[in-house]
C-alpha cells in the first residue's frame, strides 16, 4: 500500500510539475510580447489603430494643386492645309500634405506642387487657405508650404533609425479624392532604392504593405503612436494602383530637409568625399574582401573629409556613429542627416583590421 501511495505522489509532482512550467512559459511569452514597445497601448495583444488614426488624421490636408499646359489642337483650313494652335489649360493635381507645426508649416512631396500657379489646401475640418511654397527639393522630392494660421493640429516627427521591419503602420492620406483616408499595415523592408528620383536623387525608402494610392503622395506614415515616420511617396505597380508595395521617405531625412527649407531655403548637404558600391560575392571575390557586410569605398576623393581622416581606396565602411550600414541607400540615409561641419565616427575595416576615425563633414 505504501508502494502505491509513493507512487501516486510521484505521478501527481511529475503532472504539477509540467503545469506550472506550461503556465510559466506562456507568462514569460506574454511577457516578452508586451514589453515591446510597438505594441504598447494594444489591447489583448491586438493593434488598436483608433487613437492613432484619429490623432493622425487631423494633421494630413488634401493639397489642390492648379497648374496650367499648353494644350496643342488641330484643324483643317480648305485653303492652306492643317494648321496647329496651343490653346492653355487650367488643371488641378491632387495631393496630400503633413502639418508639421502649430503655425502652419506643412510638409509634402515636391511633384505634388511642382509647376503650381496656385495651391489649395484643405484641412480635415473643411476649412481651406492658400498655400505658400516655402522651398523645394529635387533629390528627395519634399517640399515645404506653409498656410497663414495658428493653433493647428500637427504630427511630431519620430525617430525613422529605430524601425525594425515587421512593425505595425498606418497611412494616411487622400486617394483618389476621398479625404482622410486610413489603412494599415506593416514594415515590409527599410532602406529600399527604387530608381524613380532621377539627376543624383537620393532614395532610402521605408517600404510598407499599407495600400497607397493616386493623392496619397506627401501623406503621413505613422507608428501607432501617431507619430510621423515617413512621407508617402510612391508605389511600385504595373497599373499604376496599389499593388502591395508603397514606399516612403524616412522621417529622419525628412526633418533634416524640412528644417533647412525653413531656416536657409536650401538644403545643406554634408559630404564625405567618397565613391561607394554595395558589396556582393562578386565584388567580395574580386578585392579578396573578407565579408559581404558594410559599404564599399571604390575612391576617395582629394582633400575630403575622408581624405583628411586617413580613409582609403577599398576600405569597407562598417558603422557611421554606432549605427551598421549594408548598403549604399543605407548610408545615404545616415549621412544626409548631418550638417557641414559635423563630426561622425566612421568604423571601417581595412584587410583584416577594424578602427574607427573620425571625420569633420564638408559642404
Amino acid at each position: 500500500m505504501k508502494k502505491y501511495k509513493v507512487l501516486l505522489y510521484v505521478l501527481l509532482g511529475v503532472c504539477l510539475s509540467f503545469f506550472l512550467q506550461d503556465i510559466l512559459s506562456k507568462k514569460t511569452f506574454a511577457s516578452d510580447f508586451n514589453d515591446n514597445k510597438n505594441y504598447k497601448g494594444e489591447e489583448n495583444n491586438r493593434p488598436n489603430f483608433i487613437k492613432a488614426s484619429e490623432h493622425a488624421i487631423q494633421a494630413v490636408v488634401h493639397i489642390k494643386s492648379k497648374y496650367i499646359s499648353n494644350e496643342v489642337y488641330g484643324y483643317y483650313d480648305p485653303f492652306y492645309g492643317k494648321k496647329f494652335f496651343n490653346q492653355p489649360k487650367e488643371n488641378i493635381a491632387s495631393g496630400s500634405g503633413v502639418i508639421i507645426s502649430e503655425d502652419g508649416y506643412i510638409i509634402t512631396n515636391r511633384h505634388v506642387i511642382n509647376n503650381a500657379e496656385e495651391i489649395e489646401v484643405v484641412l480635415n475640418d473643411k476649412r481651406k487657405y492658400n498655400a505658400k511654397i516655402i522651398g523645394k527639393d529635387y533629390n528627395t522630392d519634399l517640399a515645404l508650404l506653409r498656410i497663414e494660421e495658428s493653433k493647428l493640429p500637427f504630427l511630431e516627427f519620430d525617430n525613422s533609425n529605430n524601425l525594425r521591419v515587421g512593425e505595425w503602420v498606418l497611412a494616411v492620406g487622400n486617394p483618389y479624392n476621398l479625404n482622410s483616408t486610413v489603412t494599415a499595415g506593416i514594415i515590409s523592408a527599410k532602406s529600399r532604392k527604387i530608381n524613380i528620383l532621377n539627376n543624383g536623387g537620393i532614395e532610402s525608402f521605408i517600404q510598407t504593405d499599407a495600400a497607397i494610392n493616386s493623392g496619397n503622395s506627401g501623406g503621413a506614415l505613422v507608428n501607432t503612436y501617431g507619430n510621423l515616420i515617413g512621407i508617402n511617396t510612391a508605389i511600385q505597380s504595373k497599373t499604376g494602383s496599389f499593388s502591395g508595395y508603397g514606399f516612403a521617405i524616412p522621417s529622419n531625412m525628412a526633418e533634416k530637409i524640412i528644417n533647412d527649407l525653413k531656416i536657409y531655403g536650401e538644403v545643406r548637404r554634408a559630404y564625405i568625399g567618397i565613391h561607394i558600391a554595395d558589396i556582393n560575392m562578386q565584388v567580395q571575390k574580386e578585392l579578396k574582401l573578407s565579408g559581404l557586410k558594410g559599404v564599399l569605398i571604390s575612391k576617395v576623393l582629394e582633400n575630403s573629409a575622408a581624405e583628411l581622416a586617413g580613409i582609403k581606396d577599398l576600405d569597407v565602411i562598417l558603422e557611421i556613429n554606432g549605427i551598421k550600414v549594408n548598403s549604399t541607400s543605407e548610408l545615404h540615409e545616415l549621412i544626409i542627416q548631418f550638417d557641414p561641419g559635423d563630426e561622425i565616427n566612421c568604423t571601417i575595416q581595412r584587410e583584416e583590421q577594424i578602427k574607427t576615425v573620425t571625420l569633420s563633414l564638408k559642404s
